[in-house]
């Protein structure tokens, strides 16, 4: 063992930089970071083709020529002064680090001045050694960083293609720009912008300038405030039929801090659970606002990592803003106010109340023999049932449907609208699965079981937040075969099923028999039905609930290839239309399809 020795202030800052600076975009981030500090309103960064050069140009307040050597020593910044500002810290960089990293493998020439003298300094900074001299330049600073990883070719080494180097600056500068929309971010590369925007301070005009002006047309912005907990969240989310491939949409920022929150991405998942299919992301860039004390950034060098105070609480506000954001205020339950329930955690929003579904409270004895014709809301009383046309599509004058539905607020800083009338008008049924309608001067596609299947799920999830399932008894029943195993585990869990209005009773070690199954699959076969069961039992039994619903508002759902006449098709499409969520199936599947006047115009070369 050899003998402990003092290591050189240039092999420390080395090894410091390892995890501060990974890579030229960690380089173009603190920088642009330390721009934004300084009150910069513009920042223009160019790079070279390899990406080993970077220069970032700003507007900002600029360094005091007095602090211009100090600013590029290890553990030296302006933005705290002791331990208590740890708690309370407003500024995108604060522990001194990335500077001395960065000239510690790489040269670097730093031209600033401040508004105050008529001249700047100009600083050459090489193996940490610091040397200064008058010049003259605008207000602002100027960092130049040349020959990246010079004097650690192992770090350089390992640097993946120029392609992938610009790609990592380009979406770490898209971050940073949909987090400060009111800083012109402007990045040259090849003789190109991959990155501009012009600092309008609209979010979503950034967003627009930095992908296309069609997004904007595919978001839902969020908007939520708790004045009490002084939480605010801000941004957009898309909708569900407007997703990604990857995650890398996905913008999350804390005090307009980007970070990579676990928190905050487990929120964003749940809120799109069932809405979304298998491999598919949404768009959602969401900042958090919080008092400083309440969370804490000091985790990691990269700055990317923040542990809160009440993460519960944190979870379920966002959770509620992407779902309040999602909700369609048009489509709400008429005369009633929409239940905001959070899937779990101590915090719930103020002004929620549960829906009250009504319904008759004694179980109706049927025999398992009888097929239900209306698959749409099972009832027991047919005589209310309207006289239904015999024809498949609207006639010649096509009146329109009409009716009115109570709005009310969704937890949003949305007006309440008291009243709202809206007139659909039913074309027809195309190959017996899809209604076709017209709306707004737009046609639209809807697939009638997925819209269907979703408002069922809504209407079952309301039902068990009030244990309020409905069952029916069945006065026949098939004894049905299973393995032993398979009838222990549904012995076990028959608490569980009782909820879903089941009721299984064990005739022997390996038959059972259903007194009870709920009302809205009564027209399902119950050997089919205690397949499903038991492909949910066998599963993951914390997400039993969601499973079970899923699957029972697939089976109760009209099915793809039933022919409906015109009555039956408004009334799905009455129903789908009062669902928080009408976008998605619970498996995700898009539910509709819309077409423009202008769009189909275009097509016939009609001018509009």
């Amino acid at each position: 063992m050899k003998r402990i020795q003092q290591l050189s202030r240039q092999l420390i800052n080395q090894i410091a930089a390892g995890e501060v600076i990974e890579r030229p975009a960690s380089v173009v981030k603190e920088l642009v970071e330390n721009s934004i500090d300084a009150g910069a309103t513009g920042v223009e960064i160019e790079v070279s083709k390899d990406c080993l050069t970077i220069r970032v140009s700003d507007n900002g307040s600029g360094i005091h020529p007095d602090d211009i050597e100090l600013a590029f020593s290890k553990h030296a910044t302006s933005k705290i002064s002791n331990s208590d500002d740890l708690f309370d810290i407003h500024t995108m960089g604060f522990r001194g680090e990335a500077l001395a990293s960065i000239i510690s493998i790489a040269k670097v020439v730093c031209t600033t001045r401040t508004k105050d003298f008529e001249t700047g300094t100009r600083v050459e900074c090489e193996e940490s050694n610091v040397k200064s001299s008058p010049c003259g330049c605008a207000v602002g600073t100027t960092m130049e960083v040349k020959d990246l990883f010079y004097n650690t070719p192992v770090r350089q080494k390992f640097l993946k293609s120029e392609k992938i180097e610009i790609s990592c600056i380009s979406e770490i500068l898209q971050s940073i720009a949909i987090a400060n929309p009111d800083v012109a971010i402007n990045l040259i590369y090849d003789g190109k912008n991959p990155v501009k925007t012009s600092g309008s301070g609209d979010l979503l005009c950034v967003l627009t300038e930095i992908y296309s002006n069609s997004i904007a047309n595919e978001l839902k912005k969020i908007n939520k405030t708790d004045e009490v907990s002084a939480l605010k969240v801000s941004g957009y989310c898309s909708t569900p039929d407007f997703t990604r491939s990857t995650k890398k949409s996905i913008f999350t920022f804390v005090n307009n801090r980007v970070v990579k929150c676990p928190l905050i991405l487990k929120a964003i998942d749940t809120a799109y659970k069932n809405m979304l299919p298998a491999g598919r992301y949404p768009f959602v860039c969401l900042n958090l606002e919080l008092p400083a004390c309440d969370v804490d950034v000091n985790v990691h060098p990269t700055k990317k990592e923040v542990r809160y105070k009440n993460p519960n609480q944190i979870f379920n506000f966002i959770y509620s803003s992407i779902i309040g954001a999602l909700s369609n205020v048009s489509f709400s339950l008429p005369k009633t106010q929409v239940d905001t329930q959070l899937p779990f955690g101590n915090y719930t929003s103020e002004n929620t109340t549960p829906v009250n579904q009504d319904r008759n409270p004694e179980d109706t004895a049927v025999s398992d023999d009888v097929t239900y014709v209306s698959t749409q809301e099972n009832t027991t009383n047919t005589a209310q049932i309207p006289p239904q046309p015999a024809v498949k599509q609207a006639s010649p004058q096509r009146s329109h449907y009409q009716y009115e539905k109570e709005v009310k607020q969704i937890d949003l800083n949305i007006p309440a609208v008291s009243v709202i009338e809206e007139k659909f008008n039913i074309i027809g049924q195309y190959r017996n699965t899809y209604i076709i309608f017209e709306e707004d001067s737009e046609l639209k596609i809807v697939d009638q079981h997925i819209a269907d299947e979703r408002y069922i799920f809504e209407k079952l999830q309301e039902n068990l937040k009030t244990d309020n399932i409905a069952s029916q008894l069945l006065l026949i029943s098939d004894v049905l075969p299973l393995e032993a195993a398979d009838v222990q585990l549904i012995t076990e869990n028959s608490e569980k099923l009782s909820k879903f209005g089941y009721q299984i009773e064990k005739v022997s070690d390996t038959e059972v028999i259903f007194k009870k199954i709920p009302q809205v699959i009564a027209h399902v076969k119950v050997a089919e039905i205690l397949a499903d069961i038991m492909e949910n039992l066998h599963g993951d039994l914390n997400n039993l609930e969601e499973k079970m619903l899923v699957t029972m508002s697939c089976k109760a759902a009209v099915k793809a290839g039933t022919e409906l006449n015109l009555w039956q098709m408004e009334e799905l499409i009455k129903k789908w239309k009062t669902t928080k969520l009408p976008y998605t199936c619970p498996h995700g599947r898009p539910i509709l399809h819309t077409f423009s006047e202008k769009e189909i115009a275009s097509f016939f070369h009609r001018n509009v």
